[in-house]
C-alpha cells in the first residue's frame, strides 16, 4: 500500500468520497497514512498511522512518501497555539499539536517538498505542568464534530491531542479511550489528567473530558471549557444545568 504525508494544515477525513459527506475525523499537519483504496474523483480512503483511524481524503492533501519515513518515528510537535513553517520556501500556518519526523530546526523532505521549522518544535514529554498548560491552550476552541486542533475540536479529539503532547497514545472516540488506561474508583482520588468518561441514555460512552482536580473538568462541549463535575457527572458554570452524567474515570499515567 503508498505511504503518504498530510501536507495542509488541517485534512479532513470523511465518512464517503465526498465533500458533503459527514468529516468523521482530521489529519494534522505531518501525519502519516497508508493510502487503502484509490476512489473517484481524487478521493481515496486512508488509514492513520496514528491512531489507525481511517476515511476519505482527498489526494492533494497529501504526498506520496517512501518507506522510510513513514516507519521514521515522530519525535516532535508544534507546540505554540500557530506555527509557521515553510514548504518549498513558502509559509504556511500549522496548529499546536502536529506530530512531526523531524530535529528542531531541521530542514527535511517529504517527496517533493522540503519542509522547514520556523518555530520552536518541542519533544513529547509527560509532565502534568504540560499536560495544564496543552489544555488551556485549548480553551474556548468551538466544539467540531471529528474536529482534533485549535480551530474545531470534539471532546476525544481534544483529549488525544493533548495526550500526544505528552507522549500518550489515545484511541479516536471516547469509547475507544475508555477501554485504556486504568479505574480509577472515586472521584476523590483523582490526579490532574485523569478522564472521566460519561455515558448517554442508552449506556453508551460518548464523551470525555480531561480532570483538573476533583471538581472541575476541562472539555469540549459547545467550545472547550472549565465545568465543575461531582459525583454525577457535570454541571454547566453558566446555566447550572447538568449536563453530562459520569460513567467512569481512567488514569493513563
Amino acid at each position: 500500500m503508498p505511504y503518504a504525508i498530510t501536507v495542509v494544515p488541517v485534512m479532513p477525513l470523511r465518512a464517503e468520497p465526498a465533500h458533503r459527506s459527514e468529516m468523521i475525523s482530521q489529519a494534522l499537519w505531518g501525519e502519516c497514512v497508508t493510502i487503502t483504496v484509490h476512489g473517484q474523483d481524487g478521493w481515496v480512503r486512508v488509514k492513520c498511522q496514528y491512531d489507525d483511524y481511517e476515511g476519505w481524503a482527498t489526494v492533494n492533501h497529501l504526498e506520496i512518501i517512501e518507506e522510510d519515513l513513514f516507519n521514521a518515528p515522530y519525535t516532535h510537535y508544534t507546540a505554540n497555539w500557530v506555527n509557521t513553517v515553510k514548504m518549498n520556501g513558502q509559509p504556511m500556518q500549522v496548529p499546536l499539536g502536529c506530530l512531526v519526523k523531524a530535529t528542531d530546526g531541521a530542514v527535511t523532505v517529504w517527496g517533493k517538498w522540503q519542509v522547514q521549522f520556523e518555530e520552536t518544535l518541542k519533544t513529547p514529554f509527560l509532565d502534568e505542568t504540560g499536560l495544564r498548560a496543552r489544555a488551556f491552550q485549548f480553551l474556548n476552541t468551538a466544539y467540531l464534530w471529528g474536529g482534533k486542533s485549535v480551530y474545531g475540536v470534539d471532546c476525544s479529539g481534544f483529549t488525544q491531542t493533548v495526550f500526544k503532547t505528552l507522549g500518550i497514545s489515545l484511541m479516536r472516540d471516547a469509547y475507544q479511550q475508555a477501554t485504556q488506561g486504568t479505574v480509577v474508583d472515586f472521584l476523590q482520588e483523582v490526579k490532574l489528567g485523569d478522564l472521566a468518561f460519561f455515558d448517554n441514555e442508552a449506556g453508551r460512552i460518548t464523551h470525555v473530558g480531561i480532570l483538573l482536580n476533583d471538581h472541575e473538568i476541562i472539555h469540549s462541549s459547545g467550545k472547550v471549557r472549565v465545568d465543575p463535575i461531582d459525583n454525577q457527572g457535570i454541571i454547566n458554570a453558566e446555566t447550572g444545568v447538568r449536563t453530562h452524567n459520569l460513567r467512569i474515570i481512567k488514569r493513563y499515567f
